[in-house]
């Protein structure tokens, strides 16, 4: 199930990108593209289509936050209900709600192991298949 996923990771950090993708290469996941902030992951989901899309919440000049919202409001490239999982060092319930709120399906606090990557990601596009 997971093996054949297309997944964008979004994150401004690149020690984070490369800690990802070896996550998700841990549980079979290797088509795998990297955006460095929210504008580069638009150009990217402009190109190709994607399963999932896995941000981080604090980057600039665009937030995961605006990238979720934007995604969810796109009706030109296919894209609005798209699996999103936010990942973010802010556990704080408020922030959980506001992501909610956005439209995020999951959410993953740093730091986080293959196992919660992987249980995150089938919950995720479970709930997206029901």
């Amino acid at each position: 199930m997971l093996k054949n996923l297309k997944v964008l990771i979004v994150d401004d950090h690149k020690t984070m990108l490369k800690i990802i993708r070896n996550l998700l290469g841990q549980i079979g996941i290797s088509q795998v593209d990297e955006a460095y902030d929210g504008q580069e992951a638009l150009q990217k989901l402009v190109q190709k289509k994607y399963d999932l899309i896995i941000s981080d919440w604090n980057m600039m000049p665009m937030t995961g936050l605006q990238l979720v919202q934007f995604v969810r409001n796109d009706l030109t490239y296919g894209h609005k209900n798209a699996p999103f999982i936010m990942v973010t060092a802010e556990s704080r319930p408020e922030n959980v709600m506001e992501a909610k709120k956005a439209g995020v399906d999951n959410y993953i606090v740093k730091p986080f192991s293959a196992e919660t990557i992987e249980l995150k990601i089938k919950s995720t596009l479970a709930k997206k298949m029901a």
